[in-house]
């Protein structure tokens, strides 16, 4: 026999949920399956929840597209800001510029290494010391570095910034939407019960085979267990 499965997508959920309301909008209430009270709970919960549920797959595809960006930005900035400190030291190597220029950046005066950028976080730092600190040196009347020039790496660094705060935005809209639909599911498996235990209710003296089928007009899902379904394969 068929066992009753209740929804376990948000899709399927709404589905169980217009049905009910159609139904509910079809049929005056002395010929409804199931109770006004829980048809008004229907039809007070369904708009809210199917909101819910457009803007999380909104919110979502927004933060999508725009994730497909933020690789790039990211990469970028770390390009620019690396390279930059790469000239800078093949300038000291060179003797054009003295090894202690490097401090300006919060590097050590006999580091030549390039900096490792491998998080977000270390591109943050770099970024803003590498910036802060050709602006103290151009302050202070001395040579700049070019080829690429602080002003080049402060648009690369300022593009994935902005990058990188939009995301974080979006992760936290996403994340505040997406608790709002989990609690919503709870509330909405609720009322869907509540419907198919009184509609099953309503149409309880009739044969299985009939209950099951009017039943399903309002929504309810009735499915078949594996052993049964390969019963029914070897009648047909």
């Amino acid at each position: 026999m068929p066992y009753r499965r209740l929804p376990n997508t948000d899709v399927a959920r709404l589905k169980a949920l217009k049905q009910a309301y159609q139904k509910g909008r079809e049929l005056p209430p002395f010929k409804l399956a199931f109770s006004q009270s829980t048809f008004n709970k229907v039809q007070a919960f369904l708009p809210n929840f199917d909101a819910a549920i457009r803007l999380y797959k909104n919110t979502y595809a927004v933060a999508i597209a725009k994730s497909r960006e933020y690789p790039n930005n990211y990469k970028k900035a770390k390009l620019y800001i690396s390279h930059f400190i790469q000239v800078m030291n093949m300038a000291i190597a060179r003797g054009e510029l003295h090894a202690n220029i490097r401090t300006f950046y919060g590097i050590d005066e006999f580091d030549s290494k390039v900096p490792e950028m491998n998080t977000e976080a270390e591109v943050i730092k770099w970024g803003e010391q590498v910036i802060a600190g050709e602006a103290d040196r151009l302050r202070k009347g001395m040579t700049p570095i070019t080829n690429p020039t602080v002003a080049v790496v402060k648009v690369r660094f300022e593009q994935f910034m902005d990058a990188y705060r939009s995301k974080k935005i979006n992760q936290k809209n996403n994340m505040r939407i997406l608790n709002d639909v989990t609690g919503m599911r709870t509330q909405a498996d609720e009322v869907i019960l509540n419907v198919w235990n009184e509609v099953e209710k309503y149409f309880a003296d009739l044969p299985d085979d009939m209950m099951r089928e009017k039943a399903a007009e309002y929504g309810v899902s009735y499915v078949y267990r594996r052993n049964e379904l390969r019963r029914l394969s070897v009648f047909h």
